[in-house]
């Protein structure tokens, strides 16, 4: 035995505390990951190599924004393909939140079929930040860098592809249920689970001050679509590329509103990482979900064999 007060009892302490500490430190949360860049050869050559560096993030400063992944969508292709990659955005999810990520839903347009839930509650009711851009509340159609580069695809037909007689058929069927065929979305997805102690937002003030309020410098962007709403929402790729934040694409997580039909007539596969390229060239890094989940990349079960 040894005095409370003696040498030996106060080294073993010190020791205890290292001890402690140390497996704090092994056990803080942290997210291993390679961030995938392309940056040009050399200044006004318009050619670009592919670039990956390895992070670690730490999962307390790290939020996912879960960006338009609705019930229903006009172009039947586009709800198929989100209904296809629903589940394993579900269990990426369940495994970063499990991790002490901050979720936040983003189903725009949708916020009073959340009305007086905890997570939509948590996000109105967080402060406001002390450093608010001046624009947060707005879309981001471009930012600065993107004029360099001729923007990759025609989306103004607003990118459905659908066969014409199964579109005029899906509308009808939309209309049936009493749902506008234009905008027939009123919820997230009810595969997506979400717990209390999320958020729900759509708004980029909200968004911006729980990012805030939690100290979150990383932000993952994932969902749909990656040409409209994931890059341009006021809580999407580019407004938090341009204020500051640590953003990235996770680029099997998203699909696009591209019809081939429109330049550059590619499939529309094909479509959707011609716009993935354009975003690591000029706004944000991407990333992939088996970095997180193991296994392999996501890919559409209808999408040709190309690595993404």
């Amino acid at each position: 035995m040894f005095s409370l007060n003696s040498p030996l009892h106060r080294w073993a302490c010190l020791i205890g505390v290292a001890a402690f500490a140390t497996v704090a430190s092994a056990a803080a949360p942290s997210l291993q990951l390679t961030l995938q860049k392309r940056v040009e050869t050399k200044p006004g050559a318009n050619e670009f190599r592919v670039t990956t560096t390895a992070e670690s993030w730490d999962a307390k400063k790290t939020a996912i924004i879960v960006c338009d992944m609705w019930d229903l969508h006009d172009c039947k292709n586009a709800v198929t393909r989100e209904r296809e990659m629903a589940p394993r955005m579900n269990a990426l999810l369940e495994k970063t939140r499990a991790q002490g990520v901050f979720i936040i839903h983003a189903p725009s347009s949708c916020m009073k079929y959340y009305e007086g839930q905890p997570a939509r509650e948590r996000a109105k009711a967080a402060p406001k930040a002390a450093t608010l851009p001046a624009d947060i509340a707005s879309w981001c159609r471009s930012i600065p860098a993107e004029e360099a580069g001729k923007y990759p695809i025609d989306q103004t037909d607003g990118g459905e592809d659908d066969d014409p007689k199964e579109h005029a058929a899906w509308a009808e069927e939309l209309k049936a249920k009493g749902l506008n065929p234009r905008a027939p979305w009123t919820r997230q997805i009810d595969v997506l689970k979400i717990y209390d102690h999320d958020a729900i937002s759509d708004s980029g003030v909200e968004i911006w001050n729980l990012l805030e309020q939690r100290g979150i410098s990383n932000v993952i962007l994932l969902g749909v679509h990656v040409n409209m709403c994931v890059a341009g929402r006021p809580f999407g790729l580019r407004q938090m590329a341009k204020n500051g934040k640590r953003v990235v694409l996770m680029r099997d997580m998203t699909d696009s509103m591209y019809n081939p039909a429109r330049w550059p007539f590619v499939d529309h596969y094909r479509g959707t990482e011609l716009f993935i390229e354009h975003l690591e060239k000029y706004v944000s890094p991407t990333i992939t979900s088996d970095q997180i989940l193991g296994g392999k990349a996501f890919t559409f079960s209808t999408a040709p064999a190309r690595k993404i």
